[in-house]
């Protein structure tokens, strides 16, 4: 899987950085994606889920406004609804995805809880309203850089997280970036 392992390349980069490296667009992730060589696609997928998590983690101290949490809850719906429906055994994995990511325990599961349900039921009720105002939520998180690509990198862990990244959650992904005003392509999507 390709695009897995551009995305682990941007994460370490990414992570570099976050460490005090420097080099937002350093040579990796072309657009051929010739990356994947015999490694075990599972693994690279679990590999990349393990290196967003943890330089989220690294960031976890600067991530408690408001602005990021409602982005972030809004985010992990449109991943949710990204096929144009939810159901009870998505959305159980989903909150447990929630409520078990380390920087989103900045939060009071209840408040986590109350905006992912929001916008799965505006998404489920009419999904182009639900999404419009689910970027509309989002793009509040563009004022602060490091949240804003916390908000993508949070939604690439959550679709990530079952070992399948579709078409459909790379598409609002995309849309995400635009909306917060960041390149899909930095984080190879």
């Amino acid at each position: 899987m390709a695009l897995f392992d551009r995305l682990k390349d941007q994460a370490k980069n990414l992570q570099q950085q976050a460490q005090g490296g420097r080099g937002t667009t350093g040579g990796h992730g072309t657009a051929t994606g010739g990356h994947g060589q015999g490694a075990s696609r599972g693994g690279s997928r679990s590999q990349l889920v393990g290196v967003l998590k943890t330089q989220l983690g690294s960031l976890k101290a600067e991530l408690k406004s408001g602005a990021y949490r409602d982005a972030s809850m809004a985010m992990c719906a449109l991943v949710a609804a990204a096929d144009g429906q939810v159901d009870a055994a998505e959305m159980q994995q989903m909150e447990s995805l929630i409520l078990g990511n380390e920087v989103l325990q900045n939060f009071p599961p209840e408040q986590l809880r109350q905006r992912f349900h929001k916008h799965v039921d505006q998404l489920t009720r009419n999904f182009p309203q639900g999404k419009a105002e689910a970027l509309q939520e989002i793009a509040k998180a563009g004022k602060k850089p490091t949240e804003a690509r916390a908000v993508i990198q949070t939604g690439i862990v959550i679709a990530g997280a079952d070992g399948h990244f579709s078409q459909a959650e790379q598409a609002v992904l995309r849309e995400a970036c635009g909306a917060l005003g960041l390149a899909p392509a930095e984080f190879q999507l």
